[in-house]
């Protein structure tokens, strides 16, 4: 009874998760795709806690309160402009959890083993069951006593796939909370060696599966996980500053599969299943992104793109500062106004001001717009979920493929915290880092106005030509105290 109400409670938890992924692709269904998920989870935590195996009911409730505690004080204490390192110090925890349950389920076999070598002979699967019971047993020793020897090699592959993956994830994870923060230079680095380091730790990796499947030792899995914490680290610290959405949803994949193959080696179908929708998911969207910046997915994936053939091309003229009257003036003759929002954005928490000014340029019937890069800001989808929670109305904005030819004939651009996304250089230096990404062509509009803190470079400090060309002008300043110096000034 109790294993046929948790198999029930997990379809119908899977289902609630697809549907919650489903719903997560549109901005007027994703608060109740959210609540599906919430569902989804609540359902598979309370079948798991009264299904077969069940017992420490104390020390689970506990540790269940206490992880609801902590994730609710980290989620309100974190701003918007803190979320893309949050997501990666969630997928660092899922990859350290997929290690240790790895290694806990290696020693659980050598303590099964070793108990079941004292078991009498003579007994039937059922008799053995008993047996087991009265031995006080669990269900994941029940599940190893009942597998072939042919089984068990295949969850032994099943335990090692889900810690070098969990590894990998952990240590890769940790890297790009850093350079998310701040704390790490966003700046691509590799060790000496580069690309044949991780070659080599992955072929050490792979001489340790045939060892530890030939002896169900611990020394080969200690080995490959150190392996697999080296290259975790060296493929995200080869990574630019520029592709860190990229990573963050590549690192939601890992974490994924990192799930399901330690769902596979604990004999868990909706950790299985759950475990394959993020994993692949998260592969899909890593790939669209590559897509629309006109990258290899294999890439980056092996932690780098390459280098270029020679220096960048160099920056001539000077950036030409505007006031507020300025930006104002040209706001209030304009008929057509296209807003490009950025990381800048949300650090200075300048969504409602935007929306603000939005409504405020409609109103005068003006033709506003918003201008969206695949890899605007530091998470996929951030300037949307931004925007969505100013109230921006979702048919105003627009991908980057919906509204690049028309910026030949609009008459002023607001960039507002963006770099790279707007950056010339993608088209117009074959030694940029960026070169041959697609970017808004912001420039090839009647005036550009760029509102930004300083003279710096972006986060992953590239020189931006743009703030240089003649029909752009720099707004300096604090993106919210600008904006909302500029909105009495809009007639």
């Amino acid at each position: 009874m109790e294993f046929g109400f948790t198999t029930a409670a997990y379809v119908v938890a899977a289902v609630l998760f697809i549907l919650s992924l489903g719903g997560l692709s549109g901005q007027e269904s994703a608060k109740r795709a959210v609540w599906y998920g919430i569902v989804g989870m609540a359902l598979a935590a309370f079948a798991t806690l009264i299904g077969p195996g069940q017992g420490l009911w104390l020390l689970s409730l506990l540790l269940i309160a206490a992880g609801g505690l902590i994730g609710a004080y980290v989620a309100g204490k974190v701003e918007m402009t803190g979320m893309p390192q949050l997501v990666a110090a969630m997928h660092s925890l899922v990859g350290l959890a997929a290690v240790l349950v790895g290694f806990n389920a290696h020693f659980e076999m050598g303590h099964v083993a070793s108990i079941l070598a004292g078991a009498p002979s003579a007994l039937n699967a059922a008799g053995l069951d008993v047996w087991m019971h009265e031995q006080h047993l669990g269900t994941f020793a029940a599940l190893i006593a009942h597998k072939a020897p042919v089984e068990l090699n295949i969850l032994k592959v099943e335990l090692f796939l889900g810690v070098f993956i969990g590894a990998v994830t952990f240590t890769g994870s940790v890297v790009a909370y850093g350079k998310l923060a701040g704390k790490v230079s966003s700046v691509a680095k590799k060790l000496p060696g580069g690309h044949a380091l991780n070659a080599g730790a992955a072929i050490i990796s792979v001489l340790c599966l045939f060892w530890y499947f030939g002896t169900g030792g611990f020394v080969p899995l200690a080995i490959m996980t150190l392996m697999a914490l080296f290259i975790g680290y060296h493929l995200i610290m080869g990574i630019g500053g520029a592709d860190m959405p990229v990573v963050v949803s590549m690192l939601n994949s890992y974490s994924g599969w990192a799930a399901a193959a330690i769902g596979f080696s604990l004999g868990n179908d909706l950790l299985i299943v759950v475990g394959a929708l993020v994993g692949s998911s998260g592969a899909i969207l890593s790939y669209i992104m590559c897509k629309a910046m006109n990258r290899s997915f294999i890439s980056v994936i092996l932690g780098g793109f390459g280098g270029t053939s020679g220096p960048q091309m160099e920056v001539e003229g000077e950036q030409i500062a505007i006031d507020a009257d300025g930006v104002a003036s040209a706001l209030n003759e304009a008929d057509s106004v296209i807003i490009v929002p950025g990381y800048g954005m949300a650090v200075a928490q300048a969504q409602n001001a935007v929306s603000d000014l939005t409504k405020k340029l409609r109103a005068q019937g003006k033709n506003v717009r918003f201008a969206i890069h695949p890899v605007a800001g530091r998470l996929p989808g951030h300037m949307n979920v931004l925007l969505a929670e100013a109230k921006v109305p979702y048919d105003i904005v627009m991908e980057m493929d919906e509204i690049n030819d028309d910026f030949p004939d609009t008459d002023v651009v607001i960039v507002i915290g963006s770099n790279d996304i707007v950056n010339p250089a993608a088209q117009e230096d074959p030694n940029s880092p960026i070169a041959g990404m697609p970017v808004l062509e912001v420039w090839k509009a009647k005036q550009v106005f760029v509102s930004k803190r300083g003279q710096g470079t972006g986060y992953s400090g590239i020189e931006n030509p743009l703030f240089y060309k003649e029909n752009t002008r720099m707004f300096y300043g604090d993106a919210k105290d600008s904006l909302d110096k500029l909105l009495p000034m809009i007639d």
